[in-house]
């Protein structure tokens, strides 16, 4: 998804902020609560795998981000210099998803990196966003402490977002590693929730502002991202799974600059 392009404004005026943010942002219901709450200046979105967002903010492209791939952040934004700010906001769970028949017995895993080898030793399908999304990294580092390298035989490789990933894994009668918020709004599909009771499925969001070269970010930026953390991520932790549990809790803590070069 585009929203008015990566630099063009929608109106005539002022520059809009520029945000970009993840599928699972757009399709849990996150973004439409912070659109529809936001009494500040406009705002132009962008949608994105998260590689793919993080790599337009270290291009001084967009004025914040909205992410959940930690390792990601660090590596292509804070470490080098290019967040002044950094808010945490919300953290929704995975959960291994798959066939009501559960083949690879998933449901009866001790853990998640079990689960994985579990799937793996009956070469069972698993659909992969394999986009660099957050989703897509955290899968990788699952695999890696499951001590599996995947075998392109059984993981089918999606390239495409969390919504489209989960119906092809529903049409492969396959697992997938899923957001529940996002899950949670697909209502016609037959994959079932077999795995989510490991703190290594916690998926946690984070604000940051960017720094740009030429100059500092607009003043725009830091008002939202302060907002955000506050009322903004109080409306997302109203938000809903289909059981009626919340479908994301607050993280702690409050918005914190970043000295040039943090790690």
């Amino acid at each position: 998804m585009l929203a008015c392009g990566w630099l063009a404004a929608c109106h005539s005026g002022p520059p809009p902020l520029r945000l970009g943010t993840t599928y699972t942002v757009q399709q849990s219901g996150v973004l439409a609560v912070l659109e529809s709450l936001w009494t500040g200046p406009h705002f132009a979105t962008v949608v994105a795998p998260s590689g793919q967002i993080l790599r337009a903010a270290a291009n001084g492209d967009l004025d914040v981000v909205i992410m959940h791939a930690p390792a990601l952040e660090r590596r292509l934004l804070v470490a080098p210099g290019l967040a002044v700010l950094r808010c945490p906001l919300v953290a929704s769970r995975f959960a291994i998803v798959g066939p009501a028949a559960d083949p690879a017995r998933v449901a009866a895993a001790p853990s998640a990196a079990a689960a994985f080898r579990r799937i793996a030793a009956a070469g069972a399908r698993f659909v992969s966003r394999g986009d660099s999304s957050g989703t897509h990294v955290k899968e990788l580092a699952l695999w890696q402490a499951a001590g599996v390298t995947p075998a392109s035989r059984w993981r089918i490789e999606s390239g495409a977002d969390q919504a489209a990933t989960l119906h092809l894994a529903d049409e492969r009668d396959a697992y997938a590693l899923a957001d529940l918020p996002t899950l949670g709004k697909l209502r016609d599909l037959s994959l079932r929730i077999l795995f989510v009771a490991d703190t290594a499925l916690t998926n946690p969001y984070t604000l940051y502002v960017t720094r740009h070269a030429s100059a500092p970010p607009p003043a725009a930026a830091s008002a939202f991202a302060r907002w955000a953390a506050q009322a903004g991520r109080l409306a997302i932790v109203g938000l809903r799974l289909p059981d009626g549990t919340p479908a994301f809790d607050v993280l702690a803590g409050g918005c914190a600059a970043i000295a040039t070069g943090q790690s």
